[in-house]
């Protein structure tokens, strides 16, 4: 008898959320979903180190040999997001979720550019926008990008997504595919309620993805609907039949090692019961947002988080850009305190330009005489940072 696994298989497309390419491989799911929490993940794995290394190097060469060291890093998220994009689909026959830089959520513009930037690095290694999803956070914002880049051809997933709202303000602007998070939803209802469990059926991120299944099926909307974020194999279960499932490699084990008959409970050709078809501006959006606690709480704490995540991925680049250029890239690091502090541009900074504390510009001026120079800066921080000259 076919396992859990398989079972859903074959009535759902499964999508592996992990950036393990390891894990990807040894289940081979159609589709693949990443985000910046994902590759930061994957970023600790030895194996991986060389994609690292490589995207950085390969973002050094595109930004310039003089360019700060920051740059180079901002740069390089991109690549690696891509890099891993591009590994991940020699595995799978379908497509990659690659996710715009969560900072840029409530930034409609800046979102179209960095997606844009996104696919014309796919399109550099000769992969297709029908293998690409990008990954944009649920926002009115991000919705109203993502609706100006479907009509350019670049499909989109839309991430984050907790409410009704965000969902149907989705489907009216076209999007391809939404990522309902259904853990984090039952995360917020057992914490408000202060219950330990749901069953499945009655479980509330199981409930709300039913919801919208239901609606775009009985209202006729293209938009396909991912459900994400499990907490555990009985919310999967629940919502098998649903367009797509992402799954993460533990749960995907689980699945696999049970026999247990699996019967279908969404089906988009019988629809269950839904309510009449409303249409979502901008006014009424924020409104039902605003109504509605845990999805703006749930959107605005995904947001923080995955900012975070990226903020920590830069951070190990830019540790990791240093080993790998050495001097140079202390060098950069040197150059960009000196564009910072020198307000006159005479080469040395004073006490008075100095935009740091009293106790770190006394640590670098050893011999008193109240002015760093570049030779100060390069003795005081060359042996804390551990970076040969």
């Amino acid at each position: 008898m076919a396992n859990l696994l398989e079972q859903l298989a074959a009535m759902t497309v499964v999508v592996a959320d992990t950036g393990d390419i390891d894990a990807i491989r040894q289940f081979t799911p159609r589709d693949a979903t990443t985000n910046p929490s994902l590759i930061l993940a994957a970023a600790q794995i030895p194996t991986y180190q060389e994609l690292i290394d490589r995207s950085l190097r390969e973002s050094r060469q595109v930004i310039g040999a003089e360019a700060p060291a920051e740059d180079v890093v901002r740069e390089a998220i991109d690549e690696i997001s891509v890099t891993f994009g591009k590994e991940i689909l020699k595995i799978v026959p379908g497509r990659v979720s690659t996710e715009v830089d969560a900072r840029l959520s409530y930034d409609t513009e800046a979102t179209i550019t960095k997606a844009r930037k996104l696919i014309g690095l796919y399109a550099q290694a000769g992969i297709g926008t029908d293998r690409v999803l990008i990954k944009i956070a649920s926002t009115w914002e991000g919705i109203k990008a993502a609706e100006v880049l479907e009509r350019e051809g670049i499909h989109c997933n839309l991430t984050l997504l907790f409410g009704f709202a965000q969902a149907v303000a989705c489907a009216e602007a076209g999007i391809t595919l939404i990522s309902p998070f259904v853990g984090r939803i039952l995360d917020w209802y057992k914490k408000s309620t202060g219950r330990d469990s749901y069953p499945g059926a009655e479980d509330p991120g199981v409930l709300s993805v039913t919801r919208i299944f239901n609606y775009f099926k009985t209202h006729g909307y293209g938009t396909e609907v991912m459900g994400a974020s499990f907490r555990n194999i009985d919310e999967i279960v629940e919502l098998a039949g649903c367009d797509l499932l992402t799954i993460s490699p533990a749960l995907m084990d689980q699945l696999r090692q049970s026999d247990a008959l699996l019967e279908r409970r969404l089906d988009a050709a019988h629809p269950g019961a839904s309510e009449e078809r409303i249409h979502i501006d901008e006014a009424t959006f924020r409104t039902m947002m605003a109504a509605d606690a845990m999805a703006s709480e749930k959107l605005d704490e995904g947001i923080r988080g995955f900012s975070k995540a990226i903020e920590t991925l830069e951070g190990q680049l830019a540790h990791r850009l240093a080993v790998i250029e050495g001097g140079a890239a202390f060098t950069h690091a040197v150059h960009e305190i000196f564009l910072l502090n020198d307000l006159d541009g005479d080469g040395c900074i004073t006490r008075e330009e100095w935009l740091g504390s009293d106790a770190v510009f006394d640590a670098l001026d050893t011999d008193n005489d109240g002015r760093l120079a570049p030779e100060d800066v390069r003795g005081g921080l060359g042996a804390p940072l551990a970076i040969s000259r």
